[in-house]
């Protein structure tokens, strides 16, 4: 009868073990010093050797050479051990023997002495499913338990195990299994087998695994199953339904080319060809998290499940892109798995998310904006460059800056008020003082024989710089006449008065015409300045 890779080559000692020094090293030491504790919780994902290493370690405990950490093997305990039916080691799952009878029976087994072996061993697997009430019956024999007795708790969810129960044992945290090492162990596997697969093969297979060895061997069965003696990459990836680098690529090249269309053409090719939609999103977000880490960490680095030529062409995408960029798609495609798992309409969702990809990467940083104010610079509305390594073939779409647009002039009572605004607003352009200008414009005025009134909104009147508008009218009318300035009809609050006398409203005015705010005001046509304070008087 055919055994499964998994089962076949299971380890049978702590040396054969894969990516555990910490939990071998201690286990064994404890031995060698007959430091033999009555509890072990053995903590880790699905796949890592939880209770293999439990197996291993009554073999170590039973053996008739032992307790030893290398058991002979040959001894009808080991024999029976790894077959699983000794008497003495006693493997039950908690998944279905959960309640308090199961640990009250369990509780009366302790107490008789092994049949034959030195130690009776219970491996309690999936050990968080237990009841609380099932815990309880068994907390004192966990903590008091006779001398041939040794409980080992294995579990993938260690926080679920009460406190009064982990107290009370040895915990060890299994690691997930790297990347290198699972591909060295299957192409291993692969050569006792009589098996030929290529390199991309064995890394789609370990890929698959996510660090658990026996999915990454169960993989590798079902490879095996379908494709013969020969596994190659790509039939590997559509047996096992993994994205290519290619596919995942499109959509990098959507986003650097800043292309809609594109993006809505990959979504209709995985809804035509029947793919899962949420498995795509899900491979979107590894490849963006393999962007970013390639980008920060560089390449050749063990912090991307990839082989060496996959990081390669990792790294010549990511050096496209800024880190900023990369950071903010990945945040939205986690998003966007997350949505798509309740969707009923997972199309649309999918079409959104990646147009919102595309939208986030025309943001432009502030500090960019910012320091436009300064140098000059695109406008706010350009489309970001994609960093240093940006391709200078291709072209990045901008979009166009609005124009700064006029307040439509305030309709005035008197019939000779348009022209002399117009003709202020003039002389104040050929001035140079377009800020007062628009002012101007925004206020209704009233002239009379020595003065000149301006009714102006809150946000006008302080731009209303006094000696560029005294000088203006004096240009205008041929004669100096007084400047009056009111808000909404009210005094301003420096008087109203601008007479060229340098006042508290001056250093509005300064601040307003300074070149950075007067920049500002240029790039952003739509903002509109509430308040100016002088800081020396505050």
């Amino acid at each position: 009868m055919y055994q499964v890779l998994a089962r076949k080559y299971r380890p049978q000692s702590f040396g054969e073990l894969l990516g555990q020094e910490h939990v071998r090293a201690t286990l064994e030491n404890a031995i060698a010093q007959n430091r033999i504790a009555h509890g072990y919780i053995f903590a880790g994902q699905r796949g890592t050797g939880k209770t293999t290493v439990a197996r291993i370690l009554a073999r170590c405990l039973n053996c008739v050479e032992g307790p030893t950490p290398n058991p002979c093997g040959r001894c009808s305990s080991c024999l029976e051990i790894a077959q699983g039916n000794a008497p003495d080691v006693i493997e039950i799952d908690a998944a279905s023997n959960r309640g308090i009878n199961e640990m009250r029976e369990l509780r009366e087994n302790v107490r008789y002495r092994p049949s034959r072996d030195r130690y009776k061993i219970f491996i309690i697997d999936e050990a968080h499913q237990i009841t609380n009430e099932a815990f309880n019956a068994l907390l004192k024999t966990l903590e008091e338990p006779p001398e041939w007795a040794v409980f080992v708790l294995c579990t993938t969810e260690a926080h679920k195990i009460p406190a009064t129960i982990a107290s009370r044992c040895q915990q060890f945290a299994f690691r997930s299994v790297d990347f290198g090492v699972l591909v060295e162990r299957m192409a291993g596997i692969c050569r006792a087998e009589g098996i030929e697969a290529d390199d991309e093969a064995l890394a789609v297979l370990a890929q698959a695994g996510e660090g658990s060895v026996r999915d990454s061997l169960s993989a590798l069965d079902q490879a095996i199953a379908c494709c013969g003696a020969k596994l190659t990459g790509p039939e590997v990836r559509q047996l096992l339904g993994m994205y290519s680098l290619e596919t995942l690529e499109k959509t990098a090249a959507a986003l650097e080319g800043n292309s809609p269309a594109a993006m809505l053409e990959i979504a209709a090719e995985l809804e035509n060809s029947g793919k899962n939609l949420q498995y795509y999103c899900r491979e979107l977000c590894r490849y963006f998290r393999n962007l970013l880490v390639a980008k920060i960490a560089g390449t050749p680095t063990r912090l991307i499940a990839a082989s060496a030529a996959e990081q390669e062409r990792l790294a010549g995408m990511a050096a496209r892109f800024r880190e900023e960029d990369l950071t903010r798609w990945l945040q939205i495609s986690l998003d966007l798995y997350s949505q798509l798992q309740y969707s009923l309409q997972p199309r649309l969702h999918l079409e959104l998310g990646l147009l919102r990809l595309l939208h986030a990467g025309r943001l432009r940083p502030i500090e960019e904006v910012l320091g436009a104010l300064s140098g000059g610079g695109d406008p706010p509305g350009a489309a970001p460059g994609r960093g240093a390594g940006h391709s200078a073939g291709a072209s990045t779409p901008r979009m166009a800056a609005p124009a700064p647009a006029k307040a439509a002039p305030a309709q005035t009572p008197a019939a000779a008020d348009g022209p002399l605004k117009q003709r202020l607003a003039a002389a104040l352009e050929a001035m140079n003082a377009r800020l007062s200008a628009h002012a101007v414009e925004e206020s209704e005025l009233r002239e009379s024989q020595n003065s000149v009134e301006f009714l102006a909104p809150r946000s006008s009147h302080l731009a209303l710089k006094a000696p560029d508008v005294a000088a203006a009218l004096e240009q205008v009318l041929g004669r100096k006449v007084k400047v009056v300035v009111t808000d909404n009809g009210r005094p301003a609050a420096s008087g109203g008065q601008m007479d060229g006398a340098p006042r508290q409203d001056d250093a509005a005015a300064r601040a307003l015409e300074h070149p950075a705010v007067r920049r500002f005001q240029e790039l952003f046509p739509q903002s509109q300045v509430r308040e100016v304070r002088n800081l020396r008087e505050d």
